[in-house]
């Protein structure tokens, strides 16, 4: 009942998901992130531990099929799964169970991983690679949320919309975005909305932040106030 799309970006090395469905809340079950050595969105009959346990795994230097096949071997449950993970020099594993429903399937391409169940049709993982790979020139944000969009507009889950969400990791354990609709009659419009706000503070605060090279990150509120309004100067 949900589709997702894991890419990294290579410009950057970030990592990103987005996911769409007809049900509440998605963004607090499907998408999980390690900084940057890969990511994992667990759906269908969500198993949050797909996500927490292989996020363990590949910080434990586990390879992608190595991970997904020890998820598997250890949940009764795994014809009712689906679950795509995606590492840092690009390797993919998928799993599809027997009992998801259909439409249900899973797309590869060069840097991102498409999966998806309770679909309109194929089109919608067709459409929503077709997007990501022709908006190459938009930001990273910006080029999942297209890709998403266009899976919607090709159908996107059969039931209807609900919720979306879509989060980014760079080098550090907290995420460079994280953003949700829980329930909203436009969740992707909504994180679309979310995002250019995020632009108008959030993306300059940011650097600020603590990091493990710079555990004190800047408390100069000087430095973020010229930050923000040289950004302002350059829009106007």
């Amino acid at each position: 009942m949900t589709w997702s799309i894991i890419a990294r970006d290579p410009a950057t090395g970030q990592f990103g998901i987005a996911v769409a469905t007809r049900f509440f809340a998605v963004g607090a079950r499907v998408p999980y992130i390690a900084a940057g050595l890969g990511a994992i969105a667990t759906q269908a009959f969500v198993n949050p531990y797909y996500g927490i346990d292989g996020v363990k795994l590949l910080r434990e230097g586990l390879n992608v099929h190595d991970v997904l096949a020890t998820l598997l071997a250890t949940d009764d449950g795994r014809e009712s799964r689906q679950v795509h993970i995606m590492d840092a020099s690009g390797a993919i594993a998928a799993h599809t169970g027997r009992d998801c429903i259909d439409w249900c399937g899973h797309l590869a391409g060069s840097g991102f991983s498409i999966a998806g169940n309770m679909l309109t049709g194929p089109d919608v993982l067709d459409e929503t690679a077709k997007t990501y790979i022709a908006s190459d020139s938009l930001p990273f944000p910006r080029r999942l949320l297209a890709a998403m969009r266009a899976g919607e507009a090709a159908g996107g889950d059969k039931r209807g919309k609900q919720s979306a969400a879509l989060v980014i990791h760079g080098e550090e354990e907290w995420p460079a975005l994280d953003i949700r609709a829980d329930d909203h009659p436009d969740p992707l419009g909504e994180l679309e909305r979310l995002e250019r706000v995020s632009q108008e503070l959030w993306v300059h605060f940011r650097p600020s932040m603590p990091t493990r090279q710079n555990p004190a990150g800047n408390t100069d509120r000087s430095v973020i106030d010229a930050s923000i309004a040289a950004a302002r100067a350059r829009q106007s």
